[in-house]
């Protein structure tokens, strides 16, 4: 079995890159971050990009098998993610704002519990959601989106 097919793994990730966003997330954004941040490096792809190194100390790999189908990957986990967040504000651990477009935070219960994680994949999600964070929190949703396109695309070329 997959982790990410365990509602409970990535009910804990979101938990995680809350925390680490450290601000409001709307749910198409939180959606990209979460995936990228689980395969962060489709988005540091090149050997030369200055981010590269640091993730795969981290742990990640890109010959890994999860990296041989990003697009239908990032279509199941965008299956999941309302789900996912309508059962952590059920539980109490998020809590969702509409202002203008429905964003979602961490309450003072969630908080506690991303910081009680300490597997070693939490701290090297944390690490993939900080480059993740740090690289898209200021771009657009349109250029994301087309951005979000570009790097599942590439995958599906070198398989060919």
């Amino acid at each position: 079995m997959n982790p990410d097919d365990v509602s409970v793994f990535r009910q804990a990730r979101l938990l995680l890159l809350l925390a680490t966003a450290a601000e409001p997330v709307d749910a198409e954004r939180l959606g990209v971050y979460d995936f990228l941040a689980a395969h962060p490096l489709l988005l540091a792809r090149a050997d030369t990009d200055p981010d590269r190194t640091a993730l795969r100390l981290a742990g990640f790999d890109d010959r890994a098998a999860a990296y041989a189908s990003p697009a239908q990957r990032w279509v199941t986990a965008q299956q999941h993610l309302a789900r996912d967040l309508t059962e952590l504000v059920a539980r109490g651990l998020v809590r969702a704002a509409a202002t203008g477009r429905v964003t979602y935070h961490l309450t003072p219960e969630g908080a506690t519990m991303a910081a009680e994680f300490t597997a070693m994949y939490a701290q090297s999600y944390i690490t993939a959601a900080r480059v993740v964070i740090r690289r898209l929190r200021r771009v657009s949703g349109r250029k994301l989106r087309e951005g979000l396109r570009q790097w599942l695309l590439p995958a599906l070329k070198d398989l060919t």
